[in-house]
């Protein structure tokens, strides 16, 4: 049997297997049959971001639904967290998401929430596998008479908005302050722009014109170049990028210089331990995060977990350990207290709610944590053994190890969603740490493309 799901849902590229309108249908099916309880009317709701190919999976999903006895309810470009809150308020049995986050447009992907806005853990994404692959779907047809109904839902962007401002402080608004949005020709580029507009800011919008083609093109959380730019340009006090799908979140400060998801989740934390919101007094932070945030948060007395590499692995340890904060270098943030998900424009409002609080620019905040020199290389491979069982690239790695010893540290893994191996190195100079990387790319993309 092969392996759907990945890290974050089913991916590849579209109208290529596993991203065919068949397996769709397939994965709307089984989800469908799963879901489906008895006593009430089943419904599961369905969005989706700007990909050309988002149609045609869109109407698949829907006929597997409603083949199954299931009502579907489309609510059309929309954030993915914005799904995870829609299903649970609509009180749905379970919500899916057609997108690949910040993949290019012709890549695309399928997520599922349970009906509380989570997403779904292994086993039950295990069970949907087993369900496609046993290849009987077919024969739990309901009746002709008990087939689903497809409705769309209007008012989905205005309830997700609604939702959105609740999270930032009501004895608070951004009157007076100008932000810069760049929307990655993605799925927040009407939600975020009207969000920030009705709490009062000078909004500036990028990259909100999707043709289906350009998302994430040259723009948002992964390539925040043109949004510095235009934040210098405009005397802004703040910019902040969005990825395709609208869970993650990257800013910059007023002068133009770019903050990860871990400088990020250490200014956030520092206020809620001052406000005594951060339960447990506790951060969960994952391997690809910086060693400066591990520093940082040391220095404000705040523990720390680390976790794999993964926005569900980071939930599971805040779920476990009762942490209010959690989330990733990249830019994926869970703030428990306001959502099941990580939401880039909440952790952008939480943000611009520190601003506020402390009134000092994002610069000043940004002061809280030294980001270690880091080098990232994604090397594209064609066999995926693991790292440890190939003898040159784990002997390329500890001679590294041995000259960073304790000022910096090695991390070899593989994409969860990409044919990538990512090499990451941190160190004490950004030339050391670009040649060290350099030097286990090369035997990584040797030994890996044979």
């Amino acid at each position: 049997m092969g392996k759907l799901f990945g890290t974050d849902g089913v991916r590849g590229v579209a109208n290529e297997h596993p991203m065919t309108a068949e397996m769709a249908m397939n994965i709307g099916r089984a989800t469908a049959h799963l879901f489906k309880k008895k006593g009430h009317t089943p419904k599961i709701i369905i969005g989706k971001d700007t990909r050309l190919s988002g149609y045609m999976l869109e109407n698949a999903l829907v006929s597997g639904i409603c083949s199954m006895g299931v009502n579907a309810i489309m609510v059309g470009v929309i954030p993915t967290p914005g799904i995870a809150f829609l299903t649970g308020s609509m009180r749905a049995d379970a919500g899916i998401v057609i997108s690949a986050s910040h993949n290019p447009f012709q890549d695309n992907g399928i997520k599922i929430f349970g009906s509380e806005g989570f997403k779904l853990p292994d086993e039950t994404e295990a069970a949907i596998e087993e369900m496609i692959f046993a290849n009987n779907l077919h024969t739990l047809h309901p009746s002709p008479t008990e087939m689903g109904k497809v409705y769309r839902m209007e008012d989905a962007r205005g309830r997700y908005i609604v939702f959105l401002k609740h999270t930032f402080p009501k004895e608070y608004s951004l009157e007076g302050n100008r932000i810069v949005l760049d929307c990655s020709h993605g799925a927040t580029y009407r939600v975020a722009p009207e969000t920030f507009a009705e709490l009062g800011a000078e909004v500036s919008t990028l990259f909100d014109e999707p043709n289906g083609k350009n998302i994430n093109l040259h723009c948002g959380s992964q390539h925040p170049e043109v949004l510095a730019q235009e934040v210098l340009k405009g005397k802004a006090d703040v910019g902040f990028a969005f990825d395709g799908d609208g869970d993650r979140l990257i800013a910059v400060d007023e002068t133009g210089t770019v903050l990860t998801g871990d400088q990020i989740m250490a200014i956030c934390a520092n206020l809620m331990k001052k406000e005594g919101s951060l339960t447990n007094n506790l951060v969960v932070r994952t391997v690809m995060s910086n060693i400066g945030l591990s520093v940082a948060l040391q220095s404000l007395q705040i523990d720390s977990i680390m976790t794999q590499v993964g926005d569900r692995y980071v939930l599971e340890e805040m779920q476990a350990r009762g942490a209010a904060i959690g989330g990733e270098d990249s830019g994926h943030l869970i703030f428990l207290q306001h959502h099941t998900t990580g939401d880039g424009i909440i952790t952008a409002l939480q943000v611009a709610a520190v601003m506020k609080k402390e009134g000092k620019p994002l610069s000043e905040l940004a002061k809280i944590m030294k980001v270690f020199p880091q080098a990232l290389i994604n090397v594209t491979v064609k066999s995926r053994p693991e790292i440890a069982t190939v003898p040159e690239i784990m002997a390329i790695i500890q001679e590294v190890e041995r000259k960073l010893g304790e000022q910096g540290r090695v991390l070899v893994r593989y994409s969860g969603t990409q044919n990538m191996c990512r090499v990451m190195v941190e160190g004490p100079s950004q030339e050391k740490t670009g040649r060290y990387c350099r030097q286990i790319a090369e035997v990584v993309e040797k030994k890996l493309n044979v």
